[in-house]
């Protein structure tokens, strides 16, 4: 099947700015830069992106920025990128996503503030990172 458990999956979302959206996930959570498309000469219709992922993932985070049609990012609450981290969340992990532009806030969801630590990310949506494991299987 083309399709199933090791297809890439690419979550995308538009972005007010993009430097402030790469020392958030960069700098502050550890991801690298996948790809990148600066705005610089960007023609009507064309947009910047960053991508950003771990090399050894099965999936990236692409943010999208374009100058002449700026698509306001509209997160909810619910609108969650959770990371599994199967272990206590590190202090200085969360401190370090505050410093690059993070705010940690509360879940509406008490399980996730239960079981693992909220931070909005520049444009508003949600990282949880979770102590807990996961597994499909």
């Amino acid at each position: 099947m083309p399709v199933g458990g090791r297809s890439h999956i690419r979550i995308a979302r538009p972005s007010r700015d993009l430097a402030a959206a790469e020392r958030f996930w960069v700098e502050g959570l550890g991801l690298d830069v996948v790809w990148r498309h600066d705005a610089e000469g960007v023609a009507p219709g064309e947009h910047a992106l960053l991508m950003v992922g771990w090399p050894d993932a099965d999936w990236h985070l692409e943010l999208v920025h374009e100058p002449a049609a700026l698509v306001e990012p509209r997160p909810t609450e619910e609108d969650l990128l959770v990371i599994y981290a199967d272990e206590e969340v590190p202090q200085d992990l969360v401190a370090r996503l505050e410093a690059h532009g993070g705010k940690r806030v509360q879940s509406p969801n008490p399980y996730w503030n239960e079981w693992g630590v909220t931070i909005e990310d520049p444009d508003g949506y949600r990282l949880v990172l979770c102590m807990r494991g996961w597994s499909n299987s």
